[in-house]
């Protein structure tokens, strides 16, 4: 079974890794890299997804880890 989306959002001092559905962030971190590189390690770990947000909370990037819903063809 796959685990949660990991997203990656701003917050008032940094950014933040959050769990799909959570309603407490996972971790804070000064840079927006770091937060992502956490949330890839973690999305690896559970092999789901990680949703890089922008600073005005779209999605601006997307990564799937483990079962991926449109794999490439050949």
């Amino acid at each position: 079974m796959a685990g949660k989306n990991q997203h990656v959002v701003q917050r008032d001092k940094g950014w933040a890794v959050k769990g799909e559905g959570n309603s407490r962030d996972t971790s804070h971190h000064a840079i927006q890299a770091e937060a992502a590189e956490a949330a890839r390690d973690i999305a690896r770990r559970q092999g789901s997804e990680v949703l890089i947000h922008g600073r005005d909370g779209q999605i601006r990037e997307r990564d799937s880890y483990g079962n991926d819903p449109y794999p490439p063809k050949g």
